[in-house]
């Protein structure tokens, strides 16, 4: 005698759509689908159960896994573009930015470079002076020793008002002579020193920053067979 009792249906019922034959599910997706078709709180699937609602439960739900995993790989491929976009710009306004400073530095030294030129001079007759004051054993009162003593004063005022301005002195005594920074005027023959090492200084040489304003007038030691 047949049993009246229907075949019980399976757990999973394989649902293929034409229109997504082709497009490849993640495992995200894929469980969703199970999910959905997985049978209630009963255990079974109704044997009953039209296939045509199956069909119609997994096709929308496919299709909007499908055009959300669509927009998120859009919506990541304009995000990269507009990082690469604001990396540029970022980078073109430092390349801006540094060579606005590195103009204005060199405005600025040029600027200030053509003053202490004009300046240079009486910073000279001015060390000349003090220079020459110090060699000479006096007996000087004491008064013009305090007038010196005020001169030397506005003498170093000066030389700080330079060097707040960039302005440094070029060394000389003692460095080796580099054509560069120093101008022979005077070689002199010598024993006591390493061939082409400045001696005396006979005119201080400056610069600032890059730019030299003056070399330094030197006098310059040689072998005593090169005289």
């Amino acid at each position: 005698m047949a049993s009246d009792r229907k075949p019980q249906a399976a757990n999973r019922i394989p649902i293929r759509f034409a229109d997504d034959s082709e497009i490849p599910l993640e495992e995200d997706e894929v469980g969703i689908l199970e999910q959905d078709q997985t049978p209630g709180d009963g255990g079974e699937q109704s044997a009953a159960a039209d296939p045509s609602e199956s069909k119609a439960t997994g096709g929308p739900a496919l299709a909007e896994l499908v055009a959300s995993r669509a927009e998120l790989k859009r919506l990541q491929s304009a995000l990269a573009e507009a990082q690469e976009a604001v990396a540029r710009r970022q980078a073109d306004f430092e390349n801006y930015r540094k060579r606005v400073e590195r103009d204005r530095n060199e405005t600025y030294n040029r600027v200030v470079g053509e003053l202490v030129r004009k300046l240079l001079p009486v910073v000279d007759n001015l060390d000349r002076a003090l220079d020459a004051e110090r060699s000479v054993e006096t007996s000087e009162s004491k008064e013009f020793r305090h007038f010196l003593n005020g001169v030397e004063l506005i003498a170093k005022q000066l030389d700080d008002v330079l060097e707040s301005f960039g302005v440094e002195p070029i060394a000389a005594v003692g460095e080796r002579f580099d054509p560069h920074v120093h101008e022979a005027v005077v070689t002199e023959p010598s024993d006591e020193h390493e061939p082409d090492t400045v001696i005396e200084e006979l005119a201080r040489g400056y610069r600032i920053g890059d730019r030299l304003l003056r070399p330094a007038m030197v006098k310059v030691s040689a072998h005593k067979s090169d005289e």
